[in-house]
């Protein structure tokens, strides 16, 4: 018995995923570098170099990476939607 699914291409992306992920993986590089520059804080150690604060810094630019991915997502959504409306001759 055949799926329900339709078949399609197994890596389909959207526009935009791939700003997603790449923020993702940034926004987590800047989020273990921001436990690593806290933790001396905790220890009684000395604090890190300025780089390692700097690079914290990418845990807000994986943030706006993101969200710029999502925005690319919305838009494309909502011209497929437009072209859709337009081949049915705006029906409603």
């Amino acid at each position: 018995m055949r799926s329900e699914t339709p078949a399609g291409p197994a890596h389909d992306s959207a526009p935009g995923d791939g700003l997603v992920r790449a923020g993702a993986i940034l926004f987590l590089v800047g989020a273990v570098a921001t436990l690593v520059t806290v933790a001396p804080l905790f220890l009684g150690t000395d604090p890190f170099p300025t780089v390692a604060y700097l690079v914290s810094m990418l845990m807000g630019v994986g943030f706006l990476v993101a969200g710029a991915g999502v925005l690319r997502s919305i838009a494309a959504g909502r011209r497929r939607a437009r072209a859709v409306q337009a081949a049915t001759g705006r029906s409603r």
